[in-house]
């Protein structure tokens, strides 16, 4: 039997666990290409073969296993040297990030994350440096159990260093004799259950924990590994254990029985966040009063654990803001779980978020399965697309806001979860109140702070930034020299309204990326939609016309107000800015406007508003990502 094989629980647990956390299937294999433990379509694959059991066949996992070395595959279907299968066009995959699994410098097995749909290829191919050392961690964490298998199978021992060994694991320990009383614990199971050792040892299983499957396994003398069990005394509890029957003569003379805290699968989740939601207000880029103003709101609500919701148009960068919020809070050590409440089918939305218990439904795991509330214990969960939830599973929401607590699918109890929810929408909630698609007290009770993203044109100042931004990274990820955009580019970005927003302008650059030529993007390198569209007259450098642009916005605000004593005053805190600042701006056009400025405050001059050449230099950026 292979070292992966012999703790094969243990690693179908791995593999859930990063598939819960991570929205893409897990497939992992042994040294003889047998799968061991898999997600989605290679859970039915357990037992099999990859790659025709041949390592040496020189396709992908052959290659993990000969070299050590890791790999990511962008487009598998168009690789021969993927699969077997790439070679009749049956490949299913769209992307895979594969590594190995290293024990005492030997690979033992491989761990692939694999997409099957485009959503997915996004998830694992969006970072793919941050997935990779995430996959290594995790290789690093079934290494270690490994080599703890081999230590307990190779070890010969006294009963006096056994129970230093026991004292000293993480895990509890109970042993059980053949009447159901505990004999054994070790410290850390007097931690894990509350209680001290003289109250534990010499008390009978079931005066503890009533209908315990532990004492099953004396009457069956089958015993059972990594179940789910839940316990409400002394003091609610959420466990993993592991129950072993102890056979002497063929006959059970007691239980071994080893749990620990289900928190281990949430540090798993929290192991995957880290690698992958380091999104700080920092990173959120631009300096458009538009954007300061929600980011200032944003951080401000963000040491509380106030639920909030965040409004905008897609490509806005709502799950950007909801991750900086997650940050910024004190919950910033806890996990960070997306659900997309309108990419999961219906049929599976409400497993998805509350659980469920074994077997609810046709095709349920037996042991259950926790949903993504409780994996997000002690975290954040966001819910992206609020608006496309059922109604009926809005009231469930509901009830986790009200009571912090779920209940699984075909579950009957409840269970306590600690999270913040943030939730988002690009659509009009208020609006589906009125038209009976949205409960209005779920809309009250998620919008206790409501943040609006601001759309890309109405903060054009920022684009000049963005793009430098994505340009920037783009020619890092390509290795490409491309040294910036033609001025003609840069008029038709700041002409062009943007309606995917902030991703449409990061995938225009990147677009423009691998199709220049030239060491500078011009339009021919533009999407046909960009360069249909044309570009604003008028000319100039950028700097030129972002001065331009920015006049126009205070023209347009002071015209609003008139001329009155407080116009400044009223403009200046529309437009995010001290009196001073607009006070500087105005003087800055040379068209007389920072005289009428002065006017207002009865210092005279002749009035007048800013000219075609009104402004500042652009806007410096702030923070290192985008909106």
């Amino acid at each position: 039997m292979s070292d992966l094989l012999s703790i094969q629980e243990t690693v179908q647990q791995v593999a859930e666990a990063i598939s819960a956390a991570l929205g893409v299937e897990t497939e992992i294999v042994d040294d003889q290409i047998t799968v061991v433990a898999g997600t989605g379509k290679y859970r039915q694959r357990i037992g099999g073969k990859e790659e025709g059991g041949d390592p040496s066949a020189g396709f992908l996992y052959g290659r993990v296993l000969r070299t050590g070395q890791s790999f990511v595959v962008e487009d598998p279907a168009s690789d021969p040297t993927y699969d077997p299968r790439s070679l009749t066009g049956e490949t299913e995959e769209q992307a895979e990030i594969c590594c190995p699994i290293v024990v005492d410098g030997r690979v033992v097995g491989v761990m692939g994350l694999s997409a099957m749909t485009a959503a997915q290829r996004e998830i694992l191919l969006g970072k793919p440096r941050e997935m990779l050392e995430f996959l290594h961690r995790m290789a690093e964490l079934l290494a270690s159990k490994v080599r703890e298998h081999r230590a307990m199978t190779e070890l010969s021992i006294t009963s006096g260093q056994l129970s230093t060994i026991l004292e000293s694991i993480d895990e509890g320990v109970l042993a059980i004799d053949e009447s159901g009383f505990i004999s054994h614990c070790n410290r850390s199971a007097e931690v894990l259950i509350g209680l001290p050792r003289r109250e534990l040892v010499g008390k009978h299983l079931s005066s503890l924990w009533p209908d315990s499957p532990m004492l099953t396994v004396l009457a069956t003398g089958r015993g059972y590994r990594e179940r789910e069990e839940i316990y409400q005394r002394p003091r609610p509890s959420h466990f993993l254990v592991t129950a072993l029957p102890v056979q002497v003569q063929g006959r059970v003379k007691g239980v071994v029985a080893t749990f620990r805290a289900f928190s281990d699968v949430r540090r798993l989740v929290r192991n995957m966040t880290d690698a992958t939601s380091g999104c700080t207000f920092a990173d959120i880029k631009g300096s458009s009063p538009a954007l300061l103003r929600v980011k200032e709101q944003a951080m401000q609500v963000a040491a509380s654990d106030v639920t909030v919701l965040i409004c905008g148009e897609s490509g806005t960068g709502k799950e950007m803001f909801a991750r900086a919020i997650h940050a910024a809070s004190p919950r910033a050590a806890g996990p960070f779980v997306v659900i997309n409440c309108g990419a999961i089918p219906e049929t599976l939305l409400e497993s998805e978020l509350f659980g469920y218990e074994g077997g609810a439904f046709t095709g349920a795991r037996r042991e259950g399965k926790p949903g993504k509330f409780e994996l997000a214990s002690g975290g954040t969960v966001f819910l992206d697309e609020i608006g496309d939830m059922p109604l009926h599973l809005q009231v469930k929401l509901l009830r986790v806001l009200q009571d912090h607590v779920v209940e699984r699918v075909g579950g009957t109890r409840p269970l306590p979860v600690d999270v913040r929810v943030i939730a988002a929408s690009n659509r009009d909630l208020e609006q589906m109140m009125r038209d009976r698609e949205f409960r209005e007290d779920l809309y009250f009770r998620l919008s206790v702070i409501p943040l609006h993203i601001p759309p890309l044109r109405e903060r054009r100042e920022d684009i000049p930034l963005l793009a430098e931004y994505f340009l920037d990274n783009q020619r890092r990820v390509v290795n490409k020299e491309v040294s910036g955009f033609s001025r003609e580019v840069l008029e038709a970005f700041l002409a062009y309204d943007w309606p995917g927003n902030v991703r449409e302008l990061q995938n225009t650059v990147e677009y423009a990326v691998h199709l220049t030529r030239g060491p500078t993007i011009s339009m021919e390198d533009l999407p046909p939609r960009l360069r249909h569209h044309g570009a604003p007259s008028g000319g100039g450098t950028l700097r030129e016309q972002v001065r331009r642009f920015e006049a126009s916005l205070i023209r347009a605000c002071l015209a609003r107000y008139g001329s009155g004593s407080n116009a400044v005053d009223r403009a200046a805190r529309e437009l995010g800015i001290s009196r001073a600042s607009l006070y500087r701006k105005l003087r800055a056009t040379g068209h007389g406007a920072g005289r009428a400025a002065d006017r207002t405050t009865g210092r005279g001059g002749s009035p007048g508003l800013p000219g075609p050449s009104a402004g500042t230099g652009a806007h410096s950026a702030t923070g290192a990502g985008p909106a």
